[in-house]
């Protein structure tokens, strides 16, 4: 592996200073940032986090973990309360250009899908056709659903809401017939719910969202450290 102990960088002088990495991950969520029986962090985006410790301090062990959801995560991190941010995040367009943080490289590919009530007997995409989706309206979600059932020629209903766990609460009283989300966090939902045979997470997948660790912009030092990590466990598969 490598290490960055000679490096001078505001971020990092801070993480030295302090003598761990504080990086943001996803409230608990199986294959990516879990709790294990002794209550220790596991999964993929901790393994990143403890990657960056590597190349800092030399010890995977040099790092807090700090959960945050959809709705706090940027803010933590424009905050400074986290040093990098490594939970289930796409990199687009619209926040590489309009938010003040920096994409450090695609770690995993995710992608939207669609689950439904098994009660309705479906059993692809394409036939949902005239179905009732509750949606955050001009979120990406949104765009991809838009995208994927007008290239289809088919019709869908919806019902605007605010937050995605509004969509979810709409979906399981059965206002909606379809909740779209990631792959990921539809299958995280699915297992979560009190029974979870009662729904169907359709196979089709309408979109491909590159995720990513994101750091705050305006510290080319601490962005390169972090890419280069990433950089280095690929390289290390090869």
């Amino acid at each position: 592996f490598f290490y960055f102990g000679n490096c001078n960088a505001t971020v990092l002088d801070e993480v030295k200073d302090r003598g761990y990495l504080v990086c943001g991950v996803s409230e608990p969520r199986i294959g990516f940032a879990n709790l294990d029986a002794d209550s220790n962090w596991i999964g993929f985006d901790i393994d990143m986090c403890r990657a960056v410790a590597t190349a800092i301090f030399g010890d995977p062990s040099s790092v807090e973990f700090v959960a945050t959801s959809n709705r706090s995560r940027f803010p933590m991190l424009a905050g400074g309360e986290l040093d990098l941010l490594s939970r289930i995040t796409t990199w687009s367009f619209s926040r590489d250009v309009n938010l003040s943080f920096e994409f450090t490289g695609i770690n995993f590919y995710d992608g939207q899908g669609f689950m439904i009530h098994s009660s309705l007997g479906i059993n692809s995409v394409f036939d949902l056709d005239g179905s009732t989706i509750c949606i955050i309206e001009g979120s990406v979600s949104d765009y991809n659903v838009s995208n994927f059932f007008n290239i289809n020629n088919m019709k869908y209903n919806i019902i605007t809401v605010e937050y995605n766990d509004e969509a979810l609460e709409n979906f399981l009283v059965e206002r909606c017939d379809v909740y779209t989300d990631y792959i990921t966090e539809l299958a995280d939902t699915r297992i979560s719910l009190q029974n979870p045979s009662n729904y169907i997470i359709l196979p089709e997948i309408i979109s491909k969202e590159p995720l990513s660790m994101v750091v705050r912009h305006n510290d080319d030092q601490w962005r390169d450290i972090v890419s280069w990590t990433l950089n280095v466990l690929i390289l290390a598969e090869e």
